[in-house]
């Protein structure tokens, strides 16, 4: 059981990629996307993950999270169950001084969309902006994965 605090952002070039340390391909379903509690399948690679994620505070920053690895074998089954819409993008792992941005580059009807997210240890933590970084979005909930779920970039 952890707090999330994050940050997200549009990226505004591709020079990430560049600066990328590592790649994974993501496709992700919801057996839940209600706004008070979600619940995601996720398989990266070849793992699966059960992840659950409580409602955002009030600006969007803070959530409740919980996530377990489960085998990829389990998340394919639960795929089965997930509401429709999956999402798959690939995530490439930024190194920013002490942070990691991940980069998520969108697949399918949601591509076009790239989408940066920063953990930090508190709200009002610092960073540094790499120049790829765009317009912050944090708390706008049609950038939520969930919601992408269901409309998708492509219908923005």
């Amino acid at each position: 059981m952890a707090l999330e605090i994050e940050r997200k952002f549009l990226v505004n070039s591709d020079r990430f990629k560049e600066e990328a340390y590592q790649k994974n391909y993501i496709k992700q379903g919801f057996l839940n996307s209600n706004k008070n509690r979600t619940v995601r399948i996720r398989i990266m690679d070849d793992k699966g993950f059960l992840t659950i994620k409580g409602k955002s505070n009030k600006s969007g920053t803070s959530r409740f999270e919980w996530e377990k690895e489960i085998s990829k074998t389990e998340a394919v089954e639960l795929f089965l169950l997930c509401e429709k819409g999956i999402i798959e993008k690939y995530r490439y792992l930024v190194k920013s001084e002490k942070h990691t941005f991940e980069v998520d580059e969108f697949l399918g009807k949601n591509d076009g969309l790239v989408v940066a997210e920063i953990e930090l240890s508190s709200e009002e933590e610092s960073f540094k902006k790499p120049s790829w970084l765009g317009k912050e979005v944090t708390g706008k909930k049609k950038y939520y994965n969930s919601n992408l779920s269901k409309k998708p970039f492509c219908n923005l």
